[in-house]
């Protein structure tokens, strides 16, 4: 229910929001590797206004959207993604144009760091994206555009939002650095000097 009523804020919303930009440089994400992402979709729920769409379509648009995007990054840490699709609209044609909405995706994202066995993030972080604006989607992608050029829109576009939370938590929490690590172990080498001074 929670998903659904996501879904019905954003339909009349834009999205600027642009992923085809694999020919520019990736963000900055430190010592960053993909050792695997593991897409799944559960709990699909469509929204109002939508076109059909299964679980498996969108697993392997996603999948490929992620794998295009961040095997880019030659970092020397190995992390892997946990994806969950969660729902969605694919605006169709059929529905008045004062009412046609915009194609949404919303999926859940939890990171892995490889080597410690944890997860970076302790509650899946939960992101939404919106089809990009162009004078193909501005009355809505339901007329101009295929269902598959639609899941493949958003799919390029969650990957690219996806890099872009991770480039912030490179810049606010030191992800995927490995000096985050040493100025941690420093400071818990000084607490146990004071400790020892201490006594």
């Amino acid at each position: 229910m929670r998903i659904l009523l996501a879904l019905l804020t954003v339909l009349s919303l834009v999205a600027c929001t642009n992923g085809r930009d694999l020919d520019q440089p990736p963000e900055p994400l430190g010592d960053f590797k993909l050792a695997h992402s593991v897409v799944i979709a559960p709990n699909l729920v469509k929204g109002p206004l939508s076109r059909d769409a299964t679980k498996e379509e969108w697993t392997a648009a996603v999948d490929k959207a992620l794998e295009d995007r961040f095997r880019r990054y030659e970092g020397e840490r190995l992390y892997h993604f946990g994806i969950s699709v969660e729902g969605y609209v694919l605006a169709q044609v059929g529905v008045p144009l004062v009412l046609q909405p915009k194609s949404v995706l919303i999926y859940r994202v939890t990171v892995w760091d490889d080597e410690k066995g944890i997860k970076l993030n302790e509650e899946p972080m939960e992101i939404t994206v919106m089809e990009s604006f162009s004078a193909e989607t501005i009355a809505g992608s339901g007329l101009t555009q295929t269902k598959e050029e639609q899941m493949e829109n958003l799919a390029i576009n969650a990957a690219k939002q996806l890099e872009l939370w991770l480039s912030r938590q490179v810049k606010e929490r030191n992800w995927f650095s490995p000096e985050a690590e040493v100025i941690k172990a420093d400071e818990e080498n000084m607490k146990i000097k004071k400790v020892v001074t201490s006594n």
